[in-house]
């Protein structure tokens, strides 16, 4: 084993000492930071301990990080461990393919960022328990940089076995939902292009619909969201130099391209794989290049009412009861309107109503909702103090995470594709209808 992992291994059992035992602001920090991060998961001691070993790297205690504490507090440390300790600042979590078993580690692949590592343990212990690892197997665990050319595992790791498409599909989107602000932590351009996704979104709900807010029958918004998106289709082959008016065959023609390279290209930007088949098994050539239908889910295109939002960071969502939210806020007696408290309760309590809902709520009715929470609160409350904290209580992130509306890499995209497409295959003919999804453009 190199000095140098060897040499890591020590410092990180002492960095890892060192938090432990600290008492004060930092042990508050940890306690703090690891009350949020496991309101997340399941609780159990592998994320437990993932939580600690996160909270050493990208904690905060002030506006300092434990790793620059621990530094401060060990004045003998030579330039070479305080070069490696602050290296692990750019420690992150990922869900890990094995690409190539090595002597002493693995090469692995980020699926998040299709980013390639190699992976070394910088103990026997781990060394020796993960020897039993094959090719083609997942792992969930966080890596830190050691040297240029290699990382070291960091914390625990889980192990998930070989995973068919549909269920890594779903494991990373378990990942999605535990760890968004890891989304793409080795990846700052894929993760700046998924934010601008959102806002590029969000400008093309306003162009079409006029409004950020537009509140229909269910049916009618599922309409209007399926022109919107085969507009923005249609905006992303006209961008990409596709005339939209001629059918699939045509530009195939015309380009010398091959039938399999325009499906491959349609695919990219989001089409249904049924649709886009269908266009080419159309031998009349009359079909013309469409966005497949959208759909909201079942029980919104039933509601009688619908309210669509978009923001340029909180993304897009869609509300059966913001209209009734609005007429309790709007009423003389709020208490009279029918089921009034359990719709409060529901949006404190229920994660699908983000910050970015009761900031607007606070915008269009400031003295009306401060009224009402503090009659439902029974304590005193003032909305421009208070509202944060209170988001914060019923465990409401106050700073946008990245939302479902954005765009994923183009990697991820054929994925949840292929893993949609065994998915309806397995299904009797006739049940079950493909979602679109969105890759970067």
């Amino acid at each position: 084993m190199d000095a140098i992992l060897e040499r890591s291994h020590e410092l990180k059992q002492a960095l890892v000492d060192f938090v432990l035992d600290a008492e004060g602001e930092l042990a508050q920090a940890l306690e703090t930071y690891a009350a949020a991060q496991l309101r997340r998961g399941s609780g159990d001691s592998t994320q437990q301990d993932l939580i600690i070993d996160s909270f050493l790297t990208a904690g905060k205690v002030g506006d300092r990080s434990p790793l620059e504490l621990f530094i401060e507090s060990n004045p003998n440390l030579d330039q070479s461990d305080r070069k490696l300790i602050n290296s692990w600042h750019h420690s992150f979590i990922g869900l890990f393919a094995i690409t190539n078993i090595l002597p002493d580690g693995f090469e692995l692949t980020n699926w998040l960022t299709d980013k390639r590592y190699i992976v070394k343990p910088n103990n026997t212990q781990t060394l020796q328990a993960i020897s039993r690892l094959k090719v083609g197997e997942i792992l969930l665990t966080r890596i830190s940089p050691v040297i240029d050319s290699y990382w070291m595992f960091s914390g625990p790791y889980t192990m998930m076995g070989k995973l068919g498409k549909p269920k890594l599909a779903v494991a990373i989107g378990n990942f999605k939902e535990n760890y968004k602000s890891n989304l793409y932590s080795d990846a700052p351009d894929l993760l700046e292009e998924a934010w601008q996704s959102v806002a590029q979104y969000h400008q093309q709900f306003v162009d079409f619909f006029g409004t950020d807010e537009i509140t229909l029958p269910g049916y009618q918004l599922n309409k209007k969201i399926a022109e919107f998106q085969e507009l923005i289709t249609e905006q992303r082959f006209a961008a990409a130099g596709i005339d939209t008016s001629k059918s699939l065959a045509e530009v195939a023609e015309a380009a010398g391209i091959t039938d399999e390279e325009i499906k491959a290209a349609a695919d990219e930007f989001g089409a249904d794989s049924n649709a886009v088949s269908q266009m080419f098994n159309n031998k009349s050539g009359n079909s013309k290049m469409v966005m497949p239908k959208v759909d909201l889910p079942a029980e919104l295109k039933k509601a009688e009412q619908v309210t669509a939002l978009s923001h340029p960071r909180w993304g897009q969502t869609f509300l059966p009861t913001y209209s009734k939210i609005q007429a309790i806020l709007s009423a003389e007696d709020w208490l009279s309107v029918q089921g009034a408290e359990k719709l409060i309760r529901y949006y404190l309590e229920d994660k699908s109503i983000n910050a970015f809902i009761w900031y607007r709520l606070a915008q269009q009715y400031p003295t009306q909702l401060e009224n009402v929470l503090q009659k439902y609160l029974q304590r005193p409350f003032h909305l421009e103090s208070d509202l944060d904290a209170l988001l914060q209580e019923f465990n409401k992130p106050i700073e946008p995470e990245l939302p479902e509306i954005a765009s994923v890499p183009i990697h991820l995209h054929n994925l949840f594709q292929e893993a949609l497409g065994e998915v309806n295959k397995s299904k009797p003919k006739g049940k079950g209808q493909k979602k679109s999804a969105k890759g970067f453009q």
